[in-house]
């Protein structure tokens, strides 16, 4: 059985440091037993997600994600001695016996929660086989995310034994992880690929003892359990960063880990991605000092070995009696009812075997929680501002019956027929006329057709929200070229911590909107008209039609090209900038009068803001499409976040660009 502590320069590492609080490794798994012995005194808080209930040892999910955590997080001196002991740790569960797979969607929801919370690195043991390694926009703008934000997303390759590519661990900026055994070489069920052999390493995934849920341990195998190592490694060169007075910088971690990894002895080395982790090599990469010569030797031994036949086996070593050691099977295929198709698998083995003799005793659960969160999550109640279409769901085939029964049959062409509740026409003059129940419905905040938020409106407003959301519903059923046909709808809330089930079986969020103050339908064809208005009274020579066209590009570009959850800072302040068009149209007006067209538009933090507030400045970048020598004209104004509806502050600045 390896031993994490026999890992080539993992001791010399740990005489350094064994991590600092102020380095935050979020894990993107399953349900993790907080109460296991072996994360007494471990600095972890878990966030609420779609994910609910508590791990339990028949949960296979809760399974995968207590381990995946112990070699991570595990105290010295445990039944588990984890890599990062010492690091703050964020638990963010995405998967559960009923959610082995979930929705592109849902995974980037939770990597954005990781990093509005605090994560310098993000572990993500499980992944989606694809067929180019493209991702879909809500995931590709999540890894973005962490790209600029300085975040490290380290993700799972997969266990398919092919030359095939998972995300997002084939995603630009990802640092990818396989899996070798004890021998160095990589394990048969380890995928590799063209992309990996830039952005991927190796780490030991064979027989890894870990924690299992109610206090017992296990030996599991598999890219998922060589994730963690690599994450508890690039944690604690983190903390190195830090000891040393420097600030934390994920990516000249990554890029440590990449350029230092050892290349396998094989005739295969595709298979090896760039090569495999190299501590000793790490740490002197970022830090100019060398450690034992003897254990860069060892590491170099462990490289040559062979051993490509191993058959991929997942040995499950538990502390209890053999008659109570359960398999953990390979990936059923099992989808959340509701999901869309594209979906995230937790890195599973590809097959278990159980082991009666040689058993791993472990400690009695009989410690107290030692567990501090070093903060509470952030999630409960924090603001959103999102722009999508409205939408209503019935939850259950009895409301949606009740509702066919409540609602009064209409006459087509002298022919009385049925009410159909899925008709938004039906529904909004039927609650027109019984705005009490508007209740009953399940609202929606939709992109593509997709629900992304439930909308639970309460409190004193409930009403008023209720018939701003009747009246918005009102203008999306129009003909598209009305004035009142509305398009999209700008709605602020906040995230209350809680989930729902629709009638498909998906499960989204809750963000209760308090008022209806706030609440905006896009009438596209009213608000460039106003919006021109507004302009002409700065420019009076405007050019008409390339001002609508250069507004309605902006719109459009927000929504589809930017979309996003509406939930980070920056996000929230682009979604106000492209509702406040006004704003965006007198800043136009100069470019266009100008002959200049669109070109970027860009959210960074504002250096300068009022206390208590949260600033962004979004920057609108103009290009002359006739002239590509002609500098390029930036304008910015800046939106303070800070409240529930985002407001502007200060004059439109702009200047000149070369690029």
């Amino acid at each position: 059985m390896p031993e994490i502590a026999n890992i080539p320069g993992i001791k010399q590492l740990w005489a350094k440091t064994k991590g600092n609080s102020e380095v935050c490794v979020a894990v993107l798994d399953g349900l993790v037993d907080l109460k296991h012995p072996c994360f007494a005194g471990a600095n972890l808080t878990q966030l609420p997600t779609l994910v609910e209930g508590e791990a339990s040892p028949t949960d296979q999910m809760s399974v995968h994600g207590t381990h995946v955590a112990s070699i991570i997080f595990g105290q010295p001196e445990s039944s588990v001695s984890g890599i990062a002991p010492h690091c703050r740790g964020l638990i963010v569960p995405i998967f559960s016996d009923s959610r082995h797979r979930v929705s592109q969607l849902d995974l980037a929801r939770a990597i954005e929660q990781a990093v509005n919370a605090g994560a310098n690195i993000i572990n993500i043991s499980g992944g989606e086989l694809t067929d180019d390694g493209e991702a879909e926009d809500w995931l590709n703008h999540a890894v973005n995310l962490c790209r600029d934000n300085n975040v490290l997303l380290i993700a799972a390759v997969g266990n398919d034994g092919c030359e095939c590519l998972h995300i997002p661990a084939a995603l630009p900026a990802v640092l990818a992880v396989g899996a070798m055994g004890e021998n160095g070489q990589p394990l048969d069920y380890s995928n590799w690929g063209q992309t990996y052999q830039t952005q991927g390493i190796l780490a030991l995934g064979e027989n890894i003892l870990g924690a299992q849920p109610e206090g017992g341990t296990i030996q599991l195998s598999g890219t998922s359990f060589a994730t963690p190592v690599v994450s508890g490694v690039a944690a604690l060169l983190m903390a190195l960063q830090l000891q040393r007075e420097k600030q934390l910088d994920p990516q000249k971690v990554r890029t440590a880990l990449l350029e230092t990894a050892i290349p396998c002895l094989s005739e295969d080395t595709g298979r090896c991605l760039v090569g495999q982790l190299n501590i000793s090599g790490a740490v002197a990469h970022l830090t100019g000092e060398t450690m034992s010569e003897s254990e860069q030797q060892n590491s170099s031994i462990e490289a040559s070995g062979c051993g490509c036949g191993s058959t991929p086996e997942v040995s499950l070593q538990a502390s209890a009696s053999p008659e109570n050691n359960h398999e953990i099977p390979s990936d059923t295929g099992v989808v959340a009812a509701g999901t869309i198709e594209a979906s995230v698998i937790a890195s599973q083995p590809l097959s278990t075997t159980n082991t009666s003799d040689s058993q791993i005793s472990s400690m009695p659960n009989n410690h107290t929680n030692g567990i501090t969160a070093s903060q509470p999550p952030q999630e409960m109640g924090s603001i959103v501002y999102v722009i999508g279409t409205l939408g209503y769901d019935f939850g259950t085939e009895a409301r949606r019956d009740s509702f066919k029964q409540l609602m009064p049959a209409v006459t087509i062409e002298n022919t009385q027929i049925p009410a159909n509740p899925y008709d938004a026409r039906q529904m909004v003059d039927y609650l027109a006329a019984n705005l009490s129940e508007a209740k009953s419905l399940t609202w929606t905040l939709n992109m593509e057709l997709t629900p992304i938020y439930a909308l639970e409106p309460s409190g004193s407003f409930a009403r008023d929200v209720y018939e701003a959301f009747q009246q918005l519903l009102s203008g999306e059923v129009e003909p598209e070229d009305s004035e009142e046909y509305i398009e999209r709808v700008s709605i602020p809330g906040r995230l209350t911590g809680r989930t729902v089930r629709l009638f498909s079986g998906q499960v989204v969020p809750v963000v209760e909107p308090v008022s209806p103050r706030g609440l905006y339908g896009w009438r596209i064809n009213t608000l460039v008209n106003s919006a021109l208005t507004a302009v002409r009274g700065e420019q009076a020579e405007a050019d008409d039609d390339q001002m609508r066209r250069s507004l309605s590009s902006f719109l459009n570009r927000v929504y589809y090209d930017l979309r996003n959850l509406g939930q980070t800072s920056q996000d929230r302040a682009l979604n106000f900038a492209a509702t406040n068009a006004f704003q965006a149209a007198i800043t136009f007006s100069q470019a266009v009068y100008a002959g200049m067209e669109l070109d970027s538009i860009a959210v960074t933090k504002s250096p300068f803001c009022r206390m208590d507030s949260d600033c962004w400045d979004v920057k609108l970048k103009f290009f002359d499409p006739e002239n590509n020598r002609r500098a390029k004209k930036v304008f910015q104004f800046t939106i303070d976040v800070s409240d529930l509806i985002p407001v502007t502050m200060g004059e439109v600045r702009s200047w000149s660009s070369p690029d």
